[in-house]
């Protein structure tokens, strides 16, 4: 087979069969401190696609960075077709801090294509997009809920991309959502520039959560595999995904404390109630009713709550909403490793031996 051709990104050449750790200068800290983008590159010795995988576009979803370094530690990269780009943590300021936003306020994944002479925000996704992010044939952006707001592992995609819709459905996981980027996020500009990108949504800001990890792990290794970046595993029995027509969100009816009634994948039924709002001394109880059928994607954690504050979200399928229910609880049974202490490993996919 043809050998790849050597690859320069941020003014840095890597080598065919060649890992490099490369620090991409972004806008100095208050305090002078030179900060910058940290990118690891892994160039394979066939030529194939290049892969951009990204997380902590905003600073306090911080799963992804997990999920990104269990993938570097993955057996098969040594025999990679094509390039595998990561960066674990875009919005540095963010991560720092504990923040989604950037110390300007604003949101990073509203501020693309950016500008080298415009807000911290535009300057770095300026930076993101045409130093690291041009160089990428597809791309995967790992992301969370935001504070006290959990999601179920799910994928979301442009329904216009085929190749979103390929990638989407290649990631593995029983529900994918239509979405079509917004103006400003990294999806839009990117795929702007003709690089199809899948958004993976999974668990809470400022919290790990292993399902949802190893959930991440897997599917972007599923996608390389279909990208042919690595060899398909023997025998693989592939997660059916099921997309979802639409989604909605049910609101709060009254202000006070939430107690929820249904977890993340369960299904509702109209008028069926999934929560319960009271005053502190109980002396007035609201039900929560579903509105619709479907299953619960997302829910708010934090159990005080005012009028009209979002609560549950639900995805709407046409096929019955049970059979998707067995499936998510299927796949998070194969994922759930609390009772064990070491996780159990696909020999395929051993980490690397110190």
């Amino acid at each position: 087979m043809k050998k790849a051709e050597p690859i320069t990104i941020a003014g840095t050449i890597i080598q065919p069969g060649e890992r490099k750790t490369l620090n991409i200068p972004v806008a100095a800290m208050i305090t002078n401190n030179e900060i910058g983008l940290t990118v690891r590159v892994i160039h394979g010795r066939k030529p194939g696609p290049v892969l951009l995988v990204s997380a902590a576009i905003h600073g306090d979803e911080i799963n992804g960075v997990e999920i990104i370094r269990r993938l570097l530690k993955l057996k098969q990269l040594g025999q990679l077709v094509g390039t595998l780009i990561v960066v674990p943590i875009v919005n540095i300021h963010g991560f720092l801090d504990h923040n989604r936003y950037l110390p300007d306020g604003r949101d990073l994944n509203r501020s693309f294509p950016g500008s080298p002479k415009g807000s911290l925000a535009a300057r770095l996704a300026n930076t993101f997009l045409t130093e690291i992010v041009s160089h990428a044939d597809f791309a995967i952006d790992l992301h969370t809920g935001a504070r006290h707001r959990s999601n179920l592992p799910q994928i979301r995609f442009d329904p216009d991309s085929e190749p979103c819709e390929r990638m989407a459905k290649a990631f593995g996981l029983p529900i994918i959502l239509h979405s079509s980027p917004k103006e400003g996020t990294f999806r839009k500009s990117a795929e702007a520039l003709g690089i199809p990108v899948i958004l993976y949504e999974a668990g809470e800001a400022l919290r790990f959560d292993e399902v949802c990890i190893r959930a991440g792990k897997n599917g972007i290794v599923n996608v390389m595999r279909h990208l042919g970046m690595i060899r398909r595993a023997a025998r693989k029995t592939e997660q059916e995904s099921t997309v979802a027509l639409n989604s909605m969100w049910i609101r709060s009816p009254a202000s006070g404390i939430l107690r929820t009634l249904i977890p993340l994948g369960a299904r509702t039924t109209v008028g069926s109630v999934i929560a319960i709002v009271a005053d502190p001394l109980g002396e007035s109880e609201i039900e929560v009713c579903a509105s619709c059928e479907g299953v619960v994607i997302g829910r708010v954690n934090l159990p005080l709550v005012h009028e009209g504050e979002a609560l549950f979200h639900i995805a709407r399928f046409s096929e019955n909403a049970g059979d998707i229910v067995d499936q998510v609880e299927s796949f998070t049974d194969d994922l759930d490793i609390v009772t064990v202490l070491e996780p159990p490993v696909d020999p395929e996919l051993a980490p690397i031996a110190n």
